[in-house]
């Protein structure tokens, strides 16, 4: 009767912390997606995972923006995984053990406005938690849900200045018309984006340093592009450079095979190897590929100009609510990732 009350007791506090972790709408209290989020929002989000995960979450704040806001990664995984992090990163950086752990490192938003990745990235992060936690037994993420603070608040404030409180898609509306600098750079205007290899930016220098500590198997770089394109994905267009491995390019071309059957179920558009390139060594998805990760850009409909909603040319309206821009590929993504890794 004890061991049967003890249990019982450990499943009800187990289920109680855990049903105190909130999605993003419980939290900000309105649909994610009908506005745009300041970082610190963000931060305080994920702040609020990590306090009510039961140690499936870990928020580490990396280092600063230029502008003095928090660049954090969150590292998310098993309980037990995580219990035992530093002893999976040291087997990983050795020759010697395999702890058959997949390391998957997740970036969002180095340019600024390229805005739903960064609300993309909570609700990747609460459903990992709240519903996929059998992808994370063998799998650590780790997830940086915006790499350019500095630039997104600077998109975010100036949207929510100049929107109507009902969005307009008409694309003529001073809603889509994002004035020079725009939110693409970080706060010297430069693209973040161009700078994994040179470093000469605050965010790029801290943030390899605690890149290299890691060299994740896979890293995820996730974009926006114009309004009236199809999401794209791996594999890149050719030439590969020639550094690149064999296994390297077959890893690209399985995970683009994985990631078309689902788009297909679904009815969804998309293209692969058309304009996206793995030549120039200082990009989200080449600095990783040159270090030994498989390294892939994901860029889907939207930036600057989208706003929370947008009139395309076929007469469609691209909206940035649940499944449109934030949509579940996120962790269709991620599924496809580890199933390819395990085979």
């Amino acid at each position: 009767m004890r061991t049967l009350f003890s249990f019982s007791l450990a499943l009800t506090l187990g289920l109680s912390t855990f049903a105190q972790i909130q999605s993003p709408e419980a939290f900000f209290g309105y649909a994610l997606g009908s506005r745009f989020n300041d970082h610190h929002d963000v931060v305080a989000y994920f702040q609020q995972l990590e306090s009510n995960a039961n140690g499936g979450l870990i928020l580490d704040e990396y280092g600063r923006s230029n502008e003095n806001r928090p660049l954090v990664v969150a590292y998310i995984s098993t309980p037990e995984n995580l219990k035992r992090i530093e002893e999976i990163k040291k087997a990983h950086s050795s020759l010697d053990k395999n702890e058959g752990i997949a390391i998957v490192w997740m970036s969002y938003n180095v340019h600024g406005n390229e805005s739903s990745g960064t609300e993309a990235a909570m609700k990747t992060a609460y459903e990992l938690i709240a519903q996929h936690q059998d992808w994370l037994k063998n799998t650590l993420v780790i997830m940086d849900p915006c790499i350019n603070p500095d630039g997104r608040d600077r998109y975010v404030h100036w949207y929510n200045q100049v929107a109507n409180s009902t969005p307009n898609p008409d694309p003529s509306a001073a809603e889509h018309d994002e004035p020079w600098p725009s939110g693409r750079p970080n706060h010297y205007m430069f693209d973040l984006n161009r700078d994994w290899a040179w470093l000469t930016q605050v965010e790029s220098q801290q943030r390899i340093h605690l890149y290299n500590q890691w060299l994740p198997h896979v890293h995820v770089d996730f974009h926006e592009q114009g309004i009236n394109d199809p999401y794209y994905f791996a594999p890149a267009a050719e030439p590969y450079h020639e550094v690149i491995t064999d296994w390297q390019r077959e890893f690209q071309n399985g995970l683009g095979r994985n990631h078309a059957n689902y788009f297909d179920k679904q009815g969804w558009f998309y293209f692969t190897r058309e304009i996206f390139d793995l030549l120039y060594p200082s990009y989200g998805d080449t600095y990783p590929t040159f270090n030994g990760a498989v390294g892939m850009t994901y860029e889907q409909a939207g930036n600057g100009r989208a706003g929370l909603a947008i009139q395309t040319n076929d007469g469609d309206t691209l909206t940035i609510l649940l499944r449109k821009r934030i949509s579940n590929t996120n962790p269709i993504v991620l599924e496809g990732i580890t199933k390819t890794l395990s085979h």
